[in-house]
């Protein structure tokens, strides 16, 4: 469920009109809904009661410090693929112990910042990585607590780009290799092995490949022990799917029961990974009509809202949906929706029987919450848009629109092209 809805005929985030929030802010425009990203967190959370847990919000799908606050406030932590991401984490005041660290490519200085912050644990993905984690930490004078990410060979069915956990990808250790990586790691005086971690891909739909993956986990666990190893934590990650057409993902509660069952009575604290199932359904990014022109092969609507704002139509063909902020009853067009951007990739939706709308009318495009923003970039030399929360009836800036300075800031022209 999610807040946003028309009332006469006008597109309301809770209680507030949009059209109210763009007289002030502008457009492109992202909204969130505070109502649905706590009821999401609160629900994904609430699914797995009863056992012994730790939601660590993907913030990798969206990384506004307001945002991290609020999941901070509900007790969430956060999972985090690089320095920067700490830093945000943070600022936002999320605590350092429920923090975990994944990523391929972790540097000498991320993980360094990572065990001064005291963090709960990295998910370390190569064996060298392993021998470079041990080394900081033994400068460092400290102990890295450390799961290993297995690739368990799952097929996730999903997107390529997005999948995560087949052999091909570049993420994790081979599952056959890995009891013998646990070995190696055990016996290095600046690790502390505490866990394992495993994240087979993103927007999955159903919970069979999560099953599949959890199975295989669980007889490597028992290799693991049986060597005198202790695993505390189960990393399973994140992925599950939301809608954004016609997918029809499993709900927490169903995914949840799925996972409990199949791992039965444990001592283990599993962590989990959500990120788009929270956020992507509770923001939109509202944008613009500039102009509409029709070729003989097409109608066009010309938005000011572009693929740097939000790529994933552009890199996934990803489907979402296209709403007029205010209905006007004039029938529909079959239309492209493209942006400003001198890149024929350029659109949001090819082909789309949508709402008939003039130059200057407001669009909608649904369930952007989710890497919009923060997949966004300057491309085009276009200054990165604003963002706000909407809770109940009052709105908030979370972040301000870039300028135009800010877009150089941080260069220079050398003396010699003075």
């Amino acid at each position: 469920m999610h807040h946003f809805h028309y009332i006469d005929n006008e597109l309301y985030c809770e209680e507030v009109p949009v059209p109210e929030i763009i007289r002030k802010m502008g457009t492109p425009c992202y909204i969130y809904s505070h109502a649905t990203l706590r009821q999401h967190f609160r629900t994904f959370d609430d699914a797995f009661n009863g056992i012994r847990h730790l939601t660590c919000f993907s913030m990798k799908s969206n990384s506004n410090l307001a945002i991290l606050r609020l999941f901070a406030l509900e007790g969430g932590g956060v999972d985090i693929v690089s320095g920067g991401e700490l830093y945000r984490a943070l600022k936002a005041e999320v605590e350092p112990g429920k923090i975990v660290y994944s990523g391929v490519g972790k540097q000498v200085e991320d993980l360094e910042y990572a065990l001064k912050s005291d963090i709960l644990m990295f998910n370390v993905e190569s064996t060298q990585e392993i021998v470079k984690l041990n080394d900081v930490a033994a400068r460092l004078n400290k102990k890295a607590r450390i799961a290993i990410r297995i690739n368990p060979d799952v097929d996730p069915e999903t997107h390529p780009y997005v999948s995560t956990g087949l052999k091909e990808n570049k993420f994790g250790i081979d599952i056959s290799i890995a009891p013998e990586q646990y070995t190696t790691a055990a016996g290095m005086k600046n690790l502390e092995v505490s866990g394992v971690s495993c994240h087979i891909g993103s927007q999955l739909t159903q919970v069979s490949p999560f099953v599949d993956a959890l199975r295989k986990l669980k007889q490597m666990i028992k290799d693991v022990e049986r060597t005198g190893i202790k695993i505390d934590y189960l990393d399973l990650g994140g992925g599950l799917g939301i809608t954004y057409n016609r997918e029809e993902p499993p709900h927490p509660e169903e995914y949840a029961g799925a996972i409990k069952k199949e791992l039965g009575t444990t001592d283990l604290t599993l962590i989990l990974e959500p990120g788009r199932v929270i956020m992507g359904n509770a923001g939109i990014l509202v944008t613009k009509v500039l102009y509409t022109k029709s070729t003989i092969e097409k109608t066009f609507i010309i938005v000011d809202a572009a693929m740097n704002d939000l790529l994933r139509p552009s890199l996934y063909d990803s489907y979402h949906g296209i709403q007029p902020v205010k209905k006007s009853g004039r029938g529909t067009v079959t239309a492209d929706i493209v942006g400003p951007i001198c890149e024929s990739g350029d659109f949001f939706a090819r082909g789309r029987e949508v709402e008939s709308l003039k130059p200057g009318e407001l669009m909608a495009v649904m369930s952007a919450g989710a890497y919009g923003f923060s997949m966004s970039s300057n491309y085009n030399s276009r200054p990165r848009v604003c963002e706000v929360m909407v809770k109940g009836d009052r709105f908030y800036t979370i972040r301000t629109r870039e300028t135009f300075e800010d877009l150089v800031r941080g260069e220079k022209i050398p003396d010699f092209l003075a």
